[in-house]
């Protein structure tokens, strides 16, 4: 994407980040990345704090920290503090100031499910990731697979029970049709979190009671035996598939300290496969992120069963972790893409979706 010629041409970029999902740490670390990435002389950039209570914080104290070159910043995440605000005020000044796009870097519920989606569709502003029905479909982890599996895609054996529907017996009628050990998760989360590797009726009846804390709704799935291989996917209309990248776990499942805290994980980018194995597995990314309706970017999750059933898609991730040694961002770059020039491909890409779309509705 060409640059400004001059600074009254940069696009305003409001970066929301934060929010109420137990993944708001996650997206404060995500933020302070980007910030750092972005590049002034292309974009004037707004950074917005959304706390846990939902309130909306001008971050500018945070923003100047990391212009500042304080790499402390980085440490913790970008602070969620700041004047109060909410969200009229800051898109419509921005938009008062010229071409606008929003990056959510909003991990989890009430960010990555459409909810801030359709906030900004209301607005008519163009953002970054997919739209309401892609953000909202892939986040639910149940009703993706019951897409997929329309599709024709294969996937663990799995089950989904809401939360009026779980009763005394549930657990052992779970673990006699899909057999033990279980993985039990929130239907809408990510991060790992609330996820349980049951081992024992009992301890599914207890994976079953930590994923009701995060969500009404709860996914079982069988445990696969398998390698676990990502592919980043970036696009609108014709969506490509990067390298795909392979995560060997430091623990006995990728979980949220695995990712986060400690450093026992390895990602190794790109995945020793074979060039069918490649091949295959980035067909099966692109048509996982066009099932689920997804635009923008998006980073497909396997399971490689070798010698068994393949390549099994476990889950898509509408807006990836992106911090420099996040898979999304370290899997575009093996595949000969900046992570300065990955945000410039995504506000290209937004801006190209919301005037396709205006052409398209009727106002």
């Amino acid at each position: 994407m060409p640059g400004p010629e001059n600074a009254d041409e940069r696009i305003n970029l409001v970066v929301l980040f934060g929010g109420q999902s137990a993944e708001h740490d996650v997206s404060r670390v995500t933020a302070a990345h980007v910030l750092r990435a972005i590049d002034p002389a292309r974009y004037r950039v707004t950074a917005v704090g959304i706390t846990r209570d939902g309130e909306w914080q001008l971050a500018a104290g945070a923003t100047a920290e990391l212009a500042s070159g304080a790499d402390a910043a980085l440490t913790d995440g970008l602070a969620v503090d700041g004047a109060a605000t909410s969200a009229a005020p800051v898109l419509s000044a921005s938009q008062a100031e010229g071409r606008t796009v929003v990056l959510p870097l909003l991990h989890g519920p009430l960010g990555e499910d459409g909810t801030v989606q359709g906030l900004l569709e209301l607005a008519d502003v163009p953002y970054v990731g997919s739209g309401v029905l892609g953000s909202a479909l892939a986040m639910d982890k149940a009703m993706a697979k019951q897409v997929l599996a329309h599709h024709g895609i294969e996937q663990a054996r799995w089950l989904g029970l809401a939360e009026h529907e779980i009763g005394p017996y549930t657990a052992e009628t779970v673990a006699a049709r899909l057999g033990l050990p279980l993985f039990v998760k929130p239907c809408n989360m990510g991060s790992s979190i609330g996820v349980t590797k049951a081992r024992t009726v009992e301890e599914v009846a207890d994976g079953i009671r930590v994923a009701l804390g995060y969500d009404d709704r709860v996914l079982v799935e069988e445990t696969v035996v398998g390698r676990e291989i990502e592919v980043a996917v970036l696009g609108n209309e014709v969506p490509r598939a990067s390298v795909p990248g392979e995560i060997v776990p430091g623990h006995e499942f990728y979980d949220y300290e695995d990712k986060y805290l400690d450093d026992g994980a390895r990602l190794l980018v790109p995945a020793p496969l074979g060039e069918h194995e490649r091949t295959e597995v980035r067909r099966l990314a692109v048509q996982v992120f066009s099932a689920l309706r997804c635009e923008g970017m998006a980073r497909i999750d396997f399971f490689y069963e070798e010698g068994g059933r393949g390549f099994l898609c476990n889950e898509a991730n509408t807006i990836p972790g992106f911090t420099p040694i996040s898979m999304y961002p370290k899997l575009w770059q093996a595949s000969g893409l900046s992570y300065p020039e990955l945000i410039d491909e995504l506000v290209r890409l937004a801006l190209e979706r919301h005037a396709r779309r205006r052409r398209n509705t009727k106002r």
